[in-house]
C-alpha cells in the first residue's frame, strides 16, 4: 500500500514522503491518527504541487537553520543537578533539562524529542549531545552538568 505522510513519522519517513507500507499499518494506524493518506492519483498531484511549493520556502529556512546550528554549537550549556559527595547524581540529566537550558540561554524553544543524548548521563562532567534542526542539519553541542 502506498501511502503519503503527513507528519514526520520516526523510522518511517519525513512529512510529504511517499512510502510504501503494509496494508493494516496504513489503514489501521497511520491514516486514522491522520499522519498519512493514500496516494492515488489526485493526491500524488496534489503532493507535487506542494512539494514545488514547499521547495522555495525551505531554502530561505535553510539560511535560518544553518545560523540557528551555529549558534547552537558556539554555546556550552550548564546544567545544575544534585549531587552525593562522590558526584554522582541523583537521577540523570533529561532532554528536557537540556531544552530548559537552551531556552534559558539562548531564548530558542526546541522540542525536547530532537535532542539526543548518546549515553545515560549520572555524573557530574561535561558531556556531549546533538540537536536535530532540520532534515541534514543537526547542530553537536557541549554541556556540562555542575552540582546544585
Amino acid at each position: 500500500m502506498e501511502i503519503i505522510l503527513l507528519q514526520d513519522v520516526e523510522n518511517l519517513g519525513l512529512k510529504y514522503d511517499l512510502v510504501k507500507v503494509k496494508p493494516g499499518y496504513g489503514r489501521n494506524f497511520l491514516i486514522p491518527k491522520g499522519l498519512a493518506k493514500i496516494a492515488n492519483a489526485s493526491n500524488k498531484k496534489h503532493l507535487e504541487e506542494i512539494k514545488r511549493q514547499q521547495v522555495n520556502k525551505i531554502a530561505k529556512q535553510l539560511e535560518d537553520y544553518k545560523a540557528l546550528a551555529e549558534k547552537i554549537a558556539g554555546t556550552k550549556f550548564s546544567i545544575g543537578a544534585k549531587a552525593g559527595t562522590t558526584g554522582k547524581l541523583f537521577g540523570s540529566v533529561t532532554n528536557v533539562q537540556l531544552a530548559d537550558a537552551i531556552k534559558s540561554e539562548l531564548g530558542i524553544d526546541v522540542e525536547r524529542k530532537k535532542i539526543i543524548i548518546p549515553n545515560e548521563i549520572k555524573d557530574l562532567g561535561t558531556y556531549k549531545a546533538t540537536l536535530h534542526i532540520f532534515k541534514e542539519i543537526n547542530a553537536d553541542f557541549e554541556f556540562e552538568v555542575i552540582a546544585e
